[in-house]
């Protein structure tokens, strides 16, 4: 449902209701880290061959680009299910009338086709990761196709487009063979079946009554909360293989056992997207991902001075 009350939608208000349908506060803390991740392995795995250069500013933008073109045709296509309840209504654009859906599918249009550029600019292994990234991005949620709404589909389509393959093309900027890589892109795969099924959980009610039959509604809250812990043990396992491979510099372990506390003593009542939090995971999810960033970036630099 639009708000049609067009006098009262300035180029301001256009504007405004554009940068809040890209929900960058909510992806930008996971996007960047999982892009410059790809990228240290890349240098770590080979140093003589690979120099951290502009590639690595082209890929973050394109993968920035393309997760802001899932979550912008997500709200656009979905305005019509958040109208049913007065938090989601007034949180997005569309439903509130700052912006209409012809101009949400304009700027989703607009925002893939400098995403492509970006990863173009980057490698061509980078470029048909992106081509799969963006493509998902509109199937995601797009009602023709709406894989969100396809059981299992959803969970794996979420796990590529907002993790292995964002992951996968900070790699593929510097180098096309992953080889044992290819296990870690397993492990953030598996942390993002964590987020999706987190998120079903939190939406089960709604999703529920907007007809999604997703994957939580197929098995019910109890398995999905089985297999959401299931996933992050998985993920936790396929770190401690990378570890003994010796994928990961030995050094790097003291920015997350210093930053530790966090996970004590900053346990905000709230999740990721800022909703309350359904479980203690929920609420340590900010925290381990400020961690995660901090670690990224601390490699990030070891190898800029390297």
């Amino acid at each position: 449902m639009e708000n049609n009350i067009l006098p009262a939608r300035t180029w301001q208000t256009r504007l405004n209701g554009l940068l809040r349908l890209s929900r960058w506060k909510e992806h930008i803390l996971f996007t960047v880290p999982l892009t410059l991740l790809g990228a240290n392995l890349a240098a770590g795995h080979h140093p003589d061959a690979v120099t951290l250069d502009w590639r690595l500013l082209a890929v973050t933008i394109a993968n920035v680009l393309a997760v802001t073109l899932a979550f912008m045709v997500n709200d656009v296509e979905d305005a019509p299910d958040d109208a049913r309840e007065a938090a989601r209504a007034a949180r997005n654009p569309v439903t509130s009338g700052e912006i209409t859906r012809r101009e949400g599918w304009l700027a989703s249009i607009v925002v893939s086709g400098v995403a492509l550029v970006c990863y173009a600019w980057t490698s061509e292994a980078a470029f048909w990761n992106g081509v799969i990234t963006v493509a998902l991005a509109y199937l995601y949620s797009w009602r023709t196709v709406r894989l969100k709404a396809l059981p299992v589909v959803d969970v794996i389509s979420h796990i590529l487009m907002l993790s292995a393959l964002l992951f996968l093309a900070g790699y593929f900027a510097y180098h096309d063979d992953p080889g044992r890589v290819w296990l870690v892109a397993l492990a953030v795969g598996l942390v993002s079946v964590y987020g999706q099924l987190y998120n079903q959980l939190r939406d089960y009610d709604m999703d529920r009554a907007a007809g999604l039959h997703n994957t939580a509604s197929v098995l019910g809250p109890r398995l999905t909360q089985m297999l959401m812990y299931g996933s992050l043990i998985a993920a936790l396992a396929c770190l401690a293989i990378t570890i003994a491979w010796g994928l990961w510099p030995l050094w790097l372990v003291v920015v997350p056992v210093v930053m530790a506390p966090l996970l004590i003593f900053f346990r905000p009542s709230t999740d990721m997207r800022g909703t309350e939090a359904i479980d203690v995971s929920g609420r340590v999810q900010l925290g381990f991902i400020l961690i995660a960033n901090a670690t990224v970036l601390v490699w990030l630099v070891a190898h800029l001075l390297d």
